[in-house]
Order: structure tokens, then C-alpha cells, then sequence
């Protein structure tokens, strides 16, 4: 199963740092990702990206994830010469993650 078959997420780029947010579809798949969606899992599945820390914030009342991911787009949307280092891609990126 792959993580956009329970949750979707938006994202936002600030200089060189990403957010991620990872809401489920339902209510009762939030305690599925909180076990499952670790910020170290989401830095091995977003490490060819992200090179530094990846801090993943708990927003019980709003049944979601955030993820903030430091040192992420390649210096920054304005200054990266990659294409498509910016959020939008990642919140993709991330949505294909495997779940056990």
C-alpha cells in the first residue's frame, strides 16, 4: 500500500526549507500514520533530497503530520539550478511512500 491510497499532503518551500503535511482521508488512518510515518522514515524515503534534518510535528486536533525538512531544496526555489526542487514535487514525492 502505498501512502496516497490513505492520506494526501500539501507543502511549502521558505528558502532551503520544506513543510510537509500528510492528512488522512479518514480519521481513523491518523494512529496508522502516527505509528508508521516516523520523521526517520521520511528522511530515508526522501534522502536523495533532503539532506538535513527532518522534524515531524503531531497536530492531534487536525488529525495531521507535519514534517519540516532542513537543507531540502538545493538552496532555495529562487538560487536551486535543479528542476523541480520545490515543495509541490516533494508533497508527491512523499505520498509514495510504501506502508507496511
Amino acid at each position: 500500500m502505498k501512502l496516497y491510497d490513505i492520506a494526501h499532503s500539501r507543502a511549502g518551500d521558505k528558502g532551503d526549507t520544506l513543510t510537509l503535511s500528510l492528512i488522512p482521508y479518514a480519521g481513523e488512518d491518523y494512529q496508522r500514520l502516527l505509528r508508521e510515518v516516523t520523521a526517520d522514515r521520511v528522511a530515508h524515503h526522501l534522502r536523495h533530497n533532503v539532506r538535513g534534518e527532518v522534524k515531524r510535528y503531531e497536530l492531534p486536533k487536525l488529525q495531521a503530520l507535519l514534517f519540516v525538512c532542513e537543507r531540502a531544496l538545493h538552496g532555495g526555489v529562487t538560487t536551486s539550478l535543479v528542476s523541480d526542487a520545490h515543495g509541490k514535487c516533494m508533497s508527491g514525492v512523499l505520498l509514495d511512500m510504501d506502508l507496511p
